[in-house]
């Protein structure tokens, strides 16, 4: 085939762009041995770091999932005065500053914060502890999830609720049974993107949290931590983050063929024995 003058430009600000976006990610490999790179990964520092931000996303997407799918829901689904202002404090963490959520976290959830006495009266402290990780990723993450979650519910056929309604079912039942799985691959990759930015989330916990090897530091905090004392464990927790990073956001390109292709075995909602 011919290329034409267009096609050369398309094709050589393709290679151009993708040459950017891959070299930072290839030189991070090219610096290390495969002996440092597992060195590296299972150091105390490295696993302690796994193991915070196994936790700390793990109960992160739970509240996500929890508070954030019947939020969308209900974004999705109903239309009335101030619908599109509260679509955008969902999205408001989308564009905000990761150091400036940090800080407003801690001017809210802070010993001294507009929170924070009520909960130091009772007995509970956030700030710079294991929960102020969580939170502060849950805030930085759920917008990803909120936001694709209120598209997938959105792209659900109203027919199909309409039908399930007339059949008896109720407005529960109908989300359990039609709209969820429907759904179903708009939320997984919702979830697999919160759980991408949770993973790489630095700028909110490091204000909100600090950096305490074993209680909040995260794998994130830990490659900054390491940059200045050992480049190459650095390097190292940098290329495991790079590899689930990739396995994330790859399962994410999965989930809605997979929902395409199981979407047609749906049980039927009508009652049993009905035609």
């Amino acid at each position: 085939m011919k290329l034409t003058p267009f096609g050369a430009f398309l094709s050589g600000a393709a290679a151009l762009a993708l040459a950017f976006l891959l070299i930072p990610i290839v030189a991070i490999f090219a610096e290390l041995t495969f002996g440092e790179f597992v060195d590296g990964v299972t150091s105390d520092v490295a696993l302690d770091a796994l193991r915070v931000t196994a936790e700390t996303n793990l109960i992160s997407m739970a509240l996500i999932v929890l508070f954030g799918t019947p939020t969308a829901y209900l974004l999705a689904t109903r239309r009335f005065r101030g619908r599109a202002l509260l679509i955008t404090l969902v999205e408001i963490p989308l564009v905000l500053p990761p150091a400036v959520a940090g800080i407003g976290l801690l001017a809210a959830f802070g010993r001294l914060g507009l929170l924070g006495g009520t909960f130091e009266a009772a007995g509970i402290e956030i700030a710079f502890t294991k929960v102020a990780v969580v939170l502060a990723v849950t805030y930085v993450a759920s917008p990803f999830y909120v936001r694709t979650a209120i598209a997938a519910f959105e792209a659900v056929d109203p027919d199909l609720v309409a039908a399930s309604r007339t059949l008896g079912a109720g407005p529960g039942r109908t989300f359990a049974r039609v709209a969820l799985p429907l759904a179903g691959g708009g939320l997984g990759a919702g979830l697999a993107l919160a759980f991408a930015r949770g993973l790489g989330e630095f700028g909110a916990t490091i204000m909100f949290a600090g950096s305490f090897q074993g209680i909040t530091q995260t794998l994130s905090l830990a490659v900054y931590q390491a940059f200045d004392v050992d480049f190459d464990l650095a390097l190292a927790i940098g290329a495991l983050l790079v590899l689930v990073s990739a396995f994330v956001l790859f399962l994410a390109k999965l989930i809605p063929a997979w929902r395409r292709s199981s979407s047609s075995s749906i049980t039927a909602f009508a009652p049993s024995g009905s035609h």
